[in-house]
């Protein structure tokens, strides 16, 4: 029954359904319904609380979706985190509320997992929300920062004329798409490319052209990590997806009684659909490329295992 409500069915088709297997006296009583959000409810206080110390991510994700948690109140962001871990898994990591996303509210997102065990990545893919950024700097100021480049890419379009949209949204793409190489040789294409970008289309669009100029740095940033890994790394489409058929959950319920049973109800959502969220291969060469980043950034060395596989030449694949 959990599992049928958590995707998206409502009280009267679970109710319909148990009645074809059990007959008619399987009934969703409000005590049932009950029963079910209580169970949810502990089950996140868990998973909530639980340790991060034995969880070491290579890439780190974190976004935001506003829902609406409090009664005669406006929809408030519950931030979320989630990333690859040094095997290649997806893992997904918090959940909690904010009630704005400043720097204030990620902050203390971010120290609570901190706190918890959770270790600097290697990367922070993000959106550009000035909190979010501010945050990342503050809370892991050795690692790198890669703003998605979707959201980017809605934003430089949406100050450009209908017209020219196409062709500099081509063009945009064209900075980052194809290149063969890794690491500085890979970035340093890219800084060539948007030289380019930006002075063809600056003297047309300087507002639009100002959202690549301004934010080069970040939007380079994966190309110093496996190539395998660059179209996985350079956004965070995947948790908005995720966010998604989370808000279509919360439309069958019509409306939410409070924050505990927005989080529980987001989080059995998330939840679910991560085990099912793909990962990222893991090479030797892949392996070694990563260690080294690691000894540069964080001054780290790689886990046991992932030296072990180095050693014996083996490969390590997400499921």
């Amino acid at each position: 029954m959990i599992s049928c409500w958590v995707r998206g069915l409502s009280d009267r088709d679970i109710e319909a359904m148990l009645g074809e297997v059990f007959g008619e006296q399987a009934k969703v009583s409000k005590a049932t319904a009950s029963r079910i959000c209580q169970r949810l409810r502990a089950e996140f206080d868990a998973w909530d609380k639980r340790d991060l110390s034995g969880v070491k991510v290579d890439y780190l994700y974190l976004d935001g979706s506003y829902f609406k948690m409090h009664p005669k109140a406006k929809a408030e962001p519950v931030l979320a985190a989630w990333g690859i871990d040094t095997d290649g898994h997806a893992v997904f990591l918090g959940l909690g509320p904010g009630a704005s996303e400043s720097a204030g509210a990620w902050g203390s997102f971010v120290d609570d997992m901190k706190d918890r065990g959770l270790r600097s990545p290697l990367l922070v893919i993000s959106d550009g929300g000035k909190g979010l950024c501010a945050a990342i700097e503050t809370c892991f100021p050795d690692s790198l920062h890669q703003r998605c480049l979707v959201h980017v890419c809605r934003n430089l379009v949406e100050k450009v004329p209908l017209h020219a949209q196409g062709e500099v949204k081509r063009d945009y793409w064209a900075i980052f798409d194809g290149i063969e190489t890794e690491g500085k040789a890979a970035e340093a294409e890219a800084r060539k490319r948007a030289k380019r970008f930006i002075a063809r289309w600056e003297p047309l669009y300087p507002s639009a052209v100002a959202c690549v100029a301004d934010n080069l740095d970040a939007l380079v940033a994966h190309l110093r990590f496996p190539k395998e890994h660059h179209k996985r790394i350079r956004h965070s489409n995947l948790i908005e997806r995720t966010f998604g058929e989370t808000r279509r959950r919360v439309k069958v319920i019509g409306r939410l009684p409070g924050e505990q049973s927005c989080l529980s109800l987001i989080w059995a959502v998330l939840d679910r659909a991560s085990k099912g969220w793909r990962g990222l291969t893991m090479t030797p060469k892949i392996l070694r490329q990563l260690q080294d980043l690691r000894r540069d950034l964080l001054g780290g060395r790689p886990g046991r295992q992932q030296a072990e596989d180095l050693v014996a030449g083996t490969v390590t694949a997400a499921a």
